[in-house]
């Protein structure tokens, strides 16, 4: 099993200093649809350009879309993750099943990331997400080592993230 370290960036300079200091990945918000609304956050212009920055140093960038979407929100949505899929984001981290029904639709090669804000605390929860396509879930900061391990137990083909730092995001 490979251990990844993920860290936030709000911008492009935040990127930067998370590669530096040994960040295999970095999530980052667009201007729409993500709850990082104090970050700076990317542009379009600028998520394809962390993407290209990210890729040349073989690191991963994933991008939030983790609203609670609105059907008005939907048909945006479908763009949006058309062009993340397009400039290559390496995942989109959602939390709401009309936006994953939107990803599937219009980017059916973009994996997708359970966001934290699902509040994923059992193992059933997380083979659901799983059996409809989830790559990765990430995990409620309340769980013990002891029930993240029962849930690797119960679905072992789907990477599970953990906090290790940080207690206030679902807030």
């Amino acid at each position: 099993m490979k251990v990844e370290l993920l860290a936030p960036a709000g911008n492009f300079e935040k990127l930067k200093t998370a590669f530096y200091f040994g960040a295999d990945a970095a999530y980052i918000g667009g201007k729409d649809f993500s709850l990082r609304s104090f970050a700076d956050n990317f542009t379009r212009e600028e998520l394809e350009q962390a993407v290209k920055y990210a890729h040349a140093q073989n690191k991963k960038v994933y991008v939030t879309a983790n609203i609670f979407a609105k059907n008005n929100d939907l048909p945006l949505m479908e763009d949006y993750f058309a062009f993340l899929q397009s400039v290559g984001t390496d995942a989109v981290i959602v939390s709401d099943s009309g936006a994953i029904y939107a990803a599937k639709k219009a980017a059916p090669k973009l994996q997708i990331h359970i966001s934290t804000q699902a509040n994923l605390t059992n193992k059933y929860a997380v083979k659901f997400w799983h059996d409809i396509g989830a790559t990765r879930a990430i995990l409620a900061r309340e769980l013990s080592l002891e029930e993240i391990s029962e849930i690797h137990s119960f679905v072992p083909d789907i990477e599970l993230e953990a906090f290790v730092h940080g207690a206030i995001c679902i807030s």
